[in-house]
């Protein structure tokens, strides 16, 4: 085993979008492989046909590729142990079935889902519960209790049926789980005769999951800890077909806790908190539902990335902030923790405001861009980089941006009325109208420079800047808000700043 070259897989079943919790076992399938130099595999499991939801499968992939996590081999990716699609497998997993069906590890069961439904509601009457296997299987309608010429009839005359894993008798499965330790089940107390093929002709999870294990070489199976319960079957599956030598390792993950109260995060938690839990949004193409997503959120790639990766995954150190190659330097499945981690909503705000704050201005332009053009402002002159500089401190989304730049690019048709009523006196309009005299004539318009004409002006007159500052702010934004005014004096122009300061005496003495 050690001598192999890593192979890890992250398989997606195509039911919907991807879970945050289904984005974060991707992430630790791919921090695992480039730790250890090996292969990153995506495979789509879309054995259940009646489940599949159009669309479904490209968000997975487009989910991926926005975190960086681009896998080497896949659908669309390329790779030697393809098809990825398990749909496309259909003949290569009836193939193995027929294997256990020959070495008496499986049988063929013809039960119909109404008489296994009867039985059940028969167990419950009795306080009980109905389990197909151990117990049941030698009183029911397979192979198992049926003559062979019994069995040959069913088949040629067409009858529908399934095929079981026969499950051996009171005995202990352990396995050595990379992140929980031994863990122990015993085949009769805990365990039935699972469907391992379909009367439609495709296989369930745990046939389909196992044989392409062990045709793509995976040597590391990590998945989420809702798996747990189906590892003594996988293992039994792989010493009925004789592959225990190369069998891989597992490793289940802890799960996703609810910001609040018990259980699992779910899309209702979401939608009851107001947050994504989804990498993207998603309209559900059947019902209409729509659900956020955090790139669309405005959720830089990198937070969602480092949100996820310290949600069961401790360093080891009191670092906070990982860039994906940092986290792949460092990642190793011995520091997952047994237990569930609890989401944190306000923390993946903290990690984007962290990632926003180290962009540079020129690049937070060329987000912003896209809300001036919605907006109708088209700048060229560099202007954006400049007002994001003065900003930026203040947000931690782009979206941000232009609720605290606004009034840099569209001039107020409104004012505060608070500042208004705490701030303009009777004097107000004179004050401001002698300012603007004196800024129409100056020649340098740079913020240090007005600033010191300015102050010069308001001490040779004795007024209180007080007086003056909150007016002219409120001119200049519509608010008392904002950066150093003489930022905003430069930024908006020597023009723009008087026409606005003349339309707020204007208009303000109407108020």
């Amino acid at each position: 085993m050690n001598n192999r070259k890593v192979r890890v897989r992250f398989a997606p079943s195509p039911t919907g979008p991807l879970h945050i919790g289904g984005l974060r076992t991707a992430l630790f399938n791919y921090l695992f492989a480039k730790n250890n130099r090996g292969d990153f595999i995506l495979r789509i499991e879309d054995t259940d046909q009646k489940r599949l939801v159009p669309g479904a499968e490209e968000y997975i992939v487009e989910s991926l590729n926005w975190c960086g996590m681009t896998p080497d081999e896949g659908p669309g990716f390329g790779g030697d142990c393809g098809p990825y699609r398990q749909s496309e497998r259909r003949e290569i997993y009836k193939q193995y079935a027929g294997m256990l069906l020959d070495s008496g590890n499986a049988y063929l069961a013809f039960d119909t889902p109404e008489e296994i439904e009867h039985l059940r509601k028969e167990s419950e009457s009795k306080g009980e519960v109905f389990s197909y296997g151990i117990n049941t299987r030698n009183e029911l309608n397979n192979s198992l209790r049926l003559s062979p010429a019994e069995t040959e009839e069913k088949i040629s005359r067409g009858d529908s049926y399934v095929i079981r894993f026969r499950m051996p008798e009171n005995e202990d499965i352990t396995e050595e789980d990379i992140i929980r330790g031994k863990v122990t089940f015993n085949t009769t107390k805990s365990l039935d005769d699972k469907v391992l093929f379909k009367s439609d002709g495709m296989p369930t999870y745990h046939l389909a999951n196992v044989v392409d294990d062990h045709l793509m070489e995976i040597t590391h199976v990590i998945r989420g800890e809702e798996w747990l319960s189906s590892l003594p079957l996988h293992i039994l599956l792989y010493r009925a077909f004789g592959w225990e030598g190369t069998r891989p390792q597992f490793a289940h993950l802890p799960l996703i806790l609810k910001p609040h109260g018990k259980g699992k995060l779910s899309k209702r938690d979401g939608e009851k908190m107001g947050f994504p839990v989804f990498p993207l949004e998603w309209k559900d193409p059947e019902t209409g539902e729509f659900y956020h997503g955090y790139r669309e959120d405005g959720y830089f790639p990198e937070a969602v990335i480092n949100l996820l990766a310290l949600l069961g995954w401790n360093p080891g150190t009191e670092q906070e902030f990982f860039s994906l190659d940092e986290l792949t330097q460092l990642f190793s499945l011995d520091r997952v923790v047994k237990s569930g981690s609890r989401f944190d909503p306000d923390k993946a705000r903290w990690f984007n405001k962290h990632y926003f704050q180290k962009k540079t201005a020129e690049e937070l332009a060329v987000l912003f861009n896209p809300i001036l053009e919605e907006k109708g402002i088209r700048q060229t002159d560099g202007k954006a980089e400049k007002v994001i500089a003065e900003i930026k401190e203040r947000c931690e989304f782009v979206s941000d941006l232009w609720e605290h730049s606004s009034y840099f690019f569209v001039a107020p048709d409104s004012y505060d009325l608070r500042t208004i009523k705490k701030h303009w006196k009777e004097d107000t309009s004179g004050k401001l109208s002698e300012i603007a005299g004196l800024l129409s004539g100056l020649e340098k318009w740079e913020a240090e420079a007005v600033k010191q004409q300015f102050s010069d002006f308001i001490n040779a007159r004795q007024w209180s800047f007080g007086s003056v500052m909150s007016p002219l702010r409120l001119c200049l934004v519509g608010e008392n808000k904002g950066p150093d005014i003489f930022r905003i004096c430069e930024l908006l122009g020597k023009e723009e700043t008087i026409r606005r300061i003349r339309k707020g005496i204007e208009t303000i003495i109407l108020t």
